[in-house]
C-alpha cells in the first residue's frame, strides 16, 4: 500500500509562516525565555504578575537583598517587561508585557499551581 501523496510538499506548514518571520519570531522568543531564565527574575515576575508591588514589598517577598533586586528590576525595565510609577516616596512595579503575564500565568499553573504537586516525583 502507497501513499500517493506521500511526496508532495506540505504546504499547509510552510505556507503558515515564510523562515524571515519564523526566524524573527524564534528570536522573540529566545530574548524573552533568556529573561525568564534567571531564577531572580523569574521570582520578581512571579510577585509582579500578580499584582503591584513596592521594591520593599518585592524584597521581603522573594528574599532577594537590595542590590540584587535593583540590578534585576532595571533589567526587566529596560527589557520593557516591567513599568513603574512613582507614589510618594514609594515606586510601584506592574507589568508591562502581555505576553510577559501569559508566560507567568503558564509557568504558575505549571510549577506554582496543584498540578504542579501532582507531577513532581
Amino acid at each position: 500500500m502507497t501513499n500517493e501523496n506521500f511526496n508532495e510538499p506540505m504546504t499547509d506548514i510552510t505556507n503558515s509562516l515564510d523562515l524571515a518571520s519564523m526566524r524573527a519570531h524564534a528570536s522573540e522568543a529566545v530574548s524573552m525565555l533568556k529573561l525568564l531564565g534567571n531564577e531572580d527574575r523569574l521570582m520578581l515576575l512571579c510577585q509582579i504578575s500578580l499584582q503591584e508591588r513596592t521594591v520593599t514589598e518585592l524584597e521581603q517577598l522573594t528574599g532577594i537583598t537590595q542590590p540584587t533586586l535593583s540590578q534585576q528590576l532595571g533589567v526587566l525595565r529596560r527589557e520593557g517587561l516591567v513599568s513603574t510609577r512613582r507614589e510618594g516616596k514609594f515606586i510601584w512595579y506592574q507589568l508591562a508585557d502581555a505576553r510577559a503575564l501569559q508566560l507567568m500565568q503558564v509557568v504558575h499553573q505549571l510549577f506554582c499551581g496543584p498540578a504542579a504537586h501532582g507531577a513532581q516525583s
